[in-house]
C-alpha cells in the first residue's frame, strides 16, 4: 500500500473511531499503514497474553471465524498478527459505510426508556 495516497472518507472515518479505541491523539497525524501497524502491535500482544480476549473482541466486530481461518492459512507469507488487524481496519471501513446506509432516526420524545 502507498503511504501517500488519501483515505476515503469512509476509511477516514473508521481510522478515527480506531484511534480513539486505541487512545491515539487526535493531535498525532496517522496514515493508513501506520494505524494497521499500531492495530498489529495491540494483537500481536492479545496473541501472546489473551488469545481468548482477542477472540472475544473479533466477535463483537463481528469478523468471522472462517475469514481469520483462511487469513492464517497464509501466515508464511503474512505475520497471523497483520492479517488479522487488516481484518480489523476492513471491518471497521465495513461498519462505517452500514451507518451511513442505514441511518437510524432520532427516538422521538416520549418512547425513549
Amino acid at each position: 500500500m502507498d503511504d501517500q495516497l488519501i483515505p476515503l472518507p469512509d476509511e477516514q472515518e473508521a481510522m478515527q473511531l480506531i484511534c480513539q479505541n486505541l487512545g491515539v491523539s487526535q493531535n498525532q497525524t496517522i496514515n493508513k499503514d501506520a494505524l494497521i501497524h499500531l492495530i498489529a502491535d495491540r494483537v500481536n500482544e492479545l496473541l501472546e497474553t489473551d488469545k481468548d480476549l482477542l477472540l472475544s473482541y473479533l466477535y463483537r466486530l463481528d469478523i468471522s471465524m472462517k475469514r481469520i481461518n483462511e487469513m492464517l492459512k497464509i501466515k508464511h507469507i503474512i505475520p497471523a498478527h497483520e492479517s488479522i488487524a487488516r481484518l480489523i481496519f476492513e471491518r471497521q471501513v465495513e461498519r462505517v459505510k452500514t451507518k451511513k446506509k442505514y441511518k437510524v432516526p432520532p427516538i422521538e420524545d416520549g418512547w425513549e426508556f
